[in-house]
């Protein structure tokens, strides 16, 4: 069964003659015969009644005409997304980044966006994941990336990769054991997006799992940013976390060490976009090429049991 003979069986059903649906399709009456009786014949039933002034359905073919329309749509629509992709020609595409996108190579998202399509307009705004969720799902985004959880009431959620939470110090002897969430809620800790809190995702799931054991986090300083937070554990004032992506980057000083908790933690990212809502062409293809750039390099990180990372492809 093919595209064609599935057209000319469409508009033969809304025409009411091979002549008439001929024509709507610009081609010869033979042509269009012919694609319904080869499709008849590969079936082995008859889709219309022949010999009055108009052809009528059998009941072969209306059981086939709902599904022929629907893969003509799906087809043609299809057809549209390609060129509406090819003739990117202008607009602005939206696009929501990770805080720490430049962790992850997206910081070449823009260039290489810009590349393939430079009369296009880019607005990638980086902001915590419970920020861009929201943003997101009130429509001032089209779409954007996210660590999970966050609130998905109004979203769609297409997880992509995951990355490992470890957990970061300068003293070998913490690192040098997977570390529970008791010896966690002990420890001197210094966390980073204090805008957000213990609403911030990774925090969130680390709240969950001291809650469960019994235990309440409570960190000796709190900073915006990670680079603060490990410049702080540089100096010995205390332990953080960090993703793999952070671990293993020229940002995480040399003297810092990682070991991972018991049992493994992970921040999955995932693409966001509102349930009902349609991307447009310029952002559907910059959420394409951001899905692309996390898989393309994706890292993986094995922490030894000396505490030192090791980064493998």
């Amino acid at each position: 069964m093919t595209l064609r003979q599935l057209r000319a069986f469409l508009a033969t059903a809304r025409a009411g003659t091979f002549t008439a649906a001929a024509k709507s399709l610009g081609i010869a009456q033979a042509s269009v015969s012919e694609l319904v009786r080869t499709l008849e014949d590969e079936y082995g039933t008859t889709l219309f009644v022949r010999g009055g002034r108009k052809l009528v359905l059998t009941a072969a073919g209306v059981a086939l005409l709902p599904h022929a329309e629907q893969s003509l749509a799906s087809a043609d629509g299809g057809v549209k997304a390609l060129k509406s992709v090819r003739s990117l020609t202008g607009g602005v595409a939206t696009f929501g980044v990770l805080r720490n996108a430049s962790y992850y190579l997206l910081s070449d998202l823009a260039e290489e966006f810009h590349r393939r399509f430079p009369e296009v307009r880019i607005r990638l705004v980086g902001m915590n994941s419970v920020e861009v969720a929201a943003e997101v799902s009130g429509g001032r985004l089209e779409a954007g990336l996210v660590v999970l959880p966050v609130d998905a009431e109004g979203l769609r959620v297409t997880p992509l990769v995951r990355d490992e939470v470890l957990y970061a110090s300068t003293d070998p002897e913490r690192v040098a054991l997977p570390v529970t969430i008791e010896r966690f809620a002990q420890s001197t800790t210094i966390l980073y997006d204090a805008h957000y809190g213990w609403k911030e995702p990774t925090r969130r799931q680390l709240a969950e799992r001291a809650q469960i054991a019994g235990h309440k986090l409570e960190p000796l300083i709190e900073v915006e940013q990670v680079e603060s937070a490990l410049g702080l554990v540089r100096r010995g004032i205390g332990d953080t976390i960090v993703s793999r992506a952070v671990a293993t980057s020229s940002a995480c000083p040399p003297e810092v060490r990682v070991a991972s908790f018991d049992p493994p933690l992970y921040d999955t990212i995932a693409l966001v976009q509102r349930e009902s809502g349609v991307l447009s062409p310029a952002t559907r293809e910059l959420a394409r090429m951001a899905q692309q750039m996390l898989l393309r390099n994706r890292v993986t990180v094995t922490p030894r049991r000396d505490g030192d990372p090791v980064a493998t492809q």
